[in-house]
């Protein structure tokens, strides 16, 4: 984890993103999305404002952590600040794979995202994001589970709670 500029009592911004795949990971028509992992952590993990983000033990990245069923692929971050996580996912190469979403992944009938403050230096667990995820699916947007159109600012938001 990196320091923040926050302050002592600093936060950072958590995010968690899900993914069904239509077809399997070594299937060719998901060719374009494999070769973009490494390019695309890359380029988080260079990112102004990046602190972490979830791997599997010895890998590059975590599409092999399936918490969520075999065709389900998770991707955790945390970020400084909402501005950092927004500008890696809109105004990066990040954008461009995502554009192609529709051609590897089926579209999500609920949430399939969700952001949440951390204290800074708290790596959240796949447990905890989960139960973020489960709280907007089931009560919809919160200082305790939000997206960035639906956004709360860190003041009390930080409990963690799994």
């Amino acid at each position: 984890m990196t320091a923040s500029p926050h302050g002592p009592a600093a936060v950072h911004l958590a995010q968690l993103n899900v993914a069904t795949f239509r077809y399997p990971l070594d299937d060719p028509r998901v060719a374009p999305f494999v070769e973009a992992l490494d390019p695309v952590n890359s380029a988080a993990d260079a990112a102004p404002g990046f602190v972490w983000r979830l791997k599997e033990d010895g890998e590059n990245d975590a599409t092999a952590v399936r918490p969520l069923g075999e065709r389900v692929i998770v991707n955790m971050s945390v970020w400084e600040t909402r501005e950092a996580l927004w500008d890696f996912t809109y105004r990066s190469g990040h954008l461009e794979v995502m554009r192609g979403r529709r051609d590897w992944f089926e579209r999500h009938a609920e949430a399939h995202m969700v952001l949440w403050w951390v204290p800074a230096g708290h790596v959240p667990s796949i447990e905890e994001a989960l139960g973020r995820l489960a709280d907007i699916r089931a009560n919809g947007p919160s200082p305790h589970a939000f997206t960035f159109t639906s956004f709360h600012t860190p003041g009390g938001a930080v409990a963690v709670r799994a």
